[in-house]
């Protein structure tokens, strides 16, 4: 494989690995540990979920996870052979997504192609208007010796067309109560039972979701663009995806997890939340030590458009 594809490859799969990340995270509930209350959690969970209807009942964890404003994370997610990956750190929903996670890519193809650069793990941090990627010492001195990669929202739509323009929107309102909107808008939602999840009592729930028709009802995307978005998830083998959730006493999220067949394999995204209200703090990365996406790609002699594999 030439160097510059190697390169363009490397760029999309940190790209979309890295939203990967943040869209499971986006989603779901905690890590280790109790989730630290933020006092905002006194609805229909602490009433006595036996009483409370699933759809009552969600729509309370919803109000309460969206006001706690920040948590810390943990994740892992997998898509088939392709790649698995694991991530840890905090974000903060308060007023945009911001935060920092640790990805580390642990298998498949994807972790073979970052192993060659030296880049299983690296830091990802989110900021309103982008999120950057810190890469290797040996991907720098390909790359004019600059180590963050800035990868800008607005650009996500040339990246990977009608599925990055919805994922824009998206990331726009990202909060982790995002799978329990999902749900509920669904029309899918039934009570599993009770467990413990990290030392927690919580209650379970569960539903299917039609990615297109939860799309179609929930975004602001023009019809070229949702109609791309649909082709996008139909040549991927997607249709249908399950969600489970804990939810604990104070109506706040401890673990999320979805799954849905896709062409490659299942995907299956995994995250737990704790320490809800956690201070958080990130900054862009130094401008002299950062090149954005786009002038990377063109200085590899590709369009941003695509993926570049193949190229």
């Amino acid at each position: 494989m030439k160097s510059t594809t190697a390169r363009r490859i490397t760029l999309s799969v940190v790209a979309l690995t890295s939203l990967t990340a943040v869209a499971a995270c986006g989603s779901s509930g905690g890590s280790s540990g109790s989730s630290g209350g933020s006092g905002k959690g006194d609805g229909a969970a602490g009433r006595g979920l036996a009483h409370v209807s699933p759809v009552a009942a969600l729509r309370s964890a919803d109000t309460s996870t969206a006001g706690a404003d920040s948590a810390r994370v943990s994740m892992t997610t997998s898509i088939g052979t392709l790649m698995s990956m694991k991530g840890d750190g905090t974000l903060d929903w308060g007023d945009g997504l911001t935060g920092t996670l640790k990805l580390t890519y642990t298998g498949g193809t994807v972790a073979e192609t970052m192993r060659r650069i030296g880049a299983t793990t690296m830091e990802a941090r989110y900021l309103p208007d982008a999120y950057y990627a810190h890469m290797s010492d040996a991907y720098a001195r390909q790359t004019g010796g600059k180590h963050w990669i800035a990868y800008r929202y607005e650009d996500l739509g040339d990246l990977v067309g009608g599925s990055g323009e919805y994922m824009r929107e998206q990331l726009k309102n990202a909060t982790p109560n995002q799978s329990v909107k999902l749900l509920l808008a669904s029309g899918d939602v039934r009570k599993v039972g009770e467990a413990t999840v990290r030392g927690e009592h919580t209650t379970h729930y569960a539903g299917t979701v039609n990615l297109a028709d939860v799309a179609d009802r929930s975004s602001n995307l023009p019809k070229r663009q949702m109609d791309e978005l649909k082709k996008q998830l139909s040549e991927a083998g997607v249709t249908t995806e399950s969600i489970d959730i804990w939810v604990n006493d104070r109506d706040l999220l401890v673990k999320k997890v979805e799954k849905a067949d896709m062409a490659t394999g299942t995907m299956t995204n995994t995250a737990y939340y704790s320490d809800y209200g956690v201070k958080t703090s990130v900054q862009a990365p130094p401008a002299g030590d950062t090149m954005d996406f786009k002038d990377l790609m063109k200085s590899q002699g590709a369009t941003a458009g695509g993926t570049g594999i193949g190229s």
